[in-house]
């Protein structure tokens, strides 16, 4: 690939787009006070459909792969995130799934957590936007496919997980918040 096609996909509009999704999110994650958690779930619940419509968007790209690419999050910085994401869940934390690999042999529910699959889509993101914030234009392109191929094979599906007891929380909260309104006579008779 030249370096005119090159740039035209590293700069291009929905590359943009998702970079701006993907800073918002790894700086909810980033604060050094987490907000509480009914904050934190309803920013996440908001960020993670559109980190996800936003990754589908990115343009194709090819690897060039001219050098290796850096790994900016380290291990320390994944358990950060993850323990943060932890407290801030509490109890809420764990979580059943049935899209994982696991549960094809087990007749038992499969447990997950929040904390981890948050951290995960966190290592992914995070690496890319690094690239990005230090201006590595020759690595864009190859950061760039591999978080997208990453998106496909991994960490697209643990946000899509992730987001469903997110949702449930967050519909709860808003059921109690508005349990008079369905005290009410239906608006509908």
């Amino acid at each position: 690939m030249d370096r005119k096609d090159n740039h035209a996909i590293i700069y291009d509009k929905q590359v943009i787009e998702f970079m701006a999704v993907a800073v918002e999110f790894c700086s909810l994650l980033e604060k050094d006070v987490a907000p509480k958690r009914e904050e934190w779930v309803d920013k996440m619940v908001k960020l993670l459909p559109l980190l996800y419509l936003k990754a589908w968007l990115l343009p194709e790209t090819v690897p060039t792969f001219n050098e290796e690419l850096p790994a900016f999050v380290k291990e320390e910085d994944y358990h950060r995130v993850a323990h943060t994401v932890e407290n801030v869940m509490g109890d809420e934390n764990v979580y059943l799934d049935v899209f994982v690999e696991e549960m094809r042999y087990s007749d038992t529910p499969v447990t997950s957590f929040v904390s981890e699959a948050i951290a995960d889509i966190y290592q992914d993101v995070r690496n890319l936007v690094s690239v990005y914030q230090f201006e590595l234009t020759a690595q864009m392109n190859d950061a760039l496919y591999v978080c997208k191929v990453h998106f496909f094979t991994y960490w697209g599906q643990k946000l899509v997980n992730v987001l469903r007891p997110l949702h449930a929380l967050k519909s709860r909260e808003w059921t109690l918040a508005n349990e008079a309104l369905f005290n009410e006579k239906e608006p509908w008779d």
